[in-house]
């Protein structure tokens, strides 16, 4: 047994955050000595380890939500709610790194075409740069995967350079084979960068971020797995 105030040391956390997550159900309850403190144990402080990294990995929300689950549920359940969370970052990878192949191959594709990307194209222009029907565009449109904006009384479509770069991304992963729910996501990922400016180099730190999130998710494994095996 030992005190908050080793745990607080232990862990990196403030003896009030240790209390806030042991309110939460992120950690296990402490036992309550003969004089009322808190008793904690080993235990405690691998629960906090845990915390750390899967919140580093996913977010304080979602590690909160996840691990005041896992310590109530099943083994079986638990260890396959905590596993759910690597397929959600492996998910997120796979669509960055989808939007950034689809990027590059724009770019390798287009080094020898007039350029369409830096100025507004019509719904006309747009479909002859891309080889697609007007019909095709106003799918993506209607699906979420491209935002013209309308710019007459009649609502005429004029694809800003933002759109065009979309609209060929779209392109590229729908010659590719992509069905529209994976081109969705794809695009959300782009459209999620910070860097819009470069949305390559985003992406690619985006990738590498992801990479640090899983390493987080892995750290917290084996602790996680001997947590839940002491309950067993």
């Amino acid at each position: 047994m030992t005190s908050i105030a080793a745990v607080a040391t232990a862990s990196g956390y403030s003896r009030q955050q240790i209390r806030d997550l042991e309110r939460l159900g992120v950690i296990p309850p402490a036992e309550r000595g003969p004089n009322g403190y808190r008793r904690f144990t080993a235990t405690h402080v691998r629960a906090l380890r845990v915390y750390r990294a899967v919140a580093a990995a996913v977010g304080p929300v979602d590690a909160r939500r996840v691990l005041r689950e896992a310590w109530t549920l099943p083994l079986a359940e638990a260890a396959a709610l905590l596993g759910a969370l690597h397929v959600g970052l492996a998910r997120e990878r796979e669509q960055a790194q989808a939007a950034l192949h689809a990027l590059r191959s724009i770019r390798a594709e287009g080094s020898g075409r007039r350029r369409t990307d830096d100025v507004a194209l019509t719904i006309a222009e747009l479909g002859d740069a891309l080889g697609v029907r007007a019909s095709t565009l106003r799918f993506w449109e209607q699906e979420g995967l491209v935002s013209p904006d309308r710019v007459t009384s009649r609502g005429a479509r004029s694809y800003p350079p933002a759109a065009v770069r979309e609209a060929r991304i779209v392109a590229a992963l729908r010659a590719a084979g992509h069905g529209i729910p994976a081109v969705r996501s794809t695009i959300d990922a782009v459209r999620g960068s910070a860097d819009l400016g470069d949305p390559e180099r985003a992406l690619a730190q985006r990738i590498e971020a992801l990479a640090q999130r899983t390493l987080a998710l892995l750290e917290a494994g084996a602790d996680a797995a001997a947590l839940l095996r002491e309950r067993v």
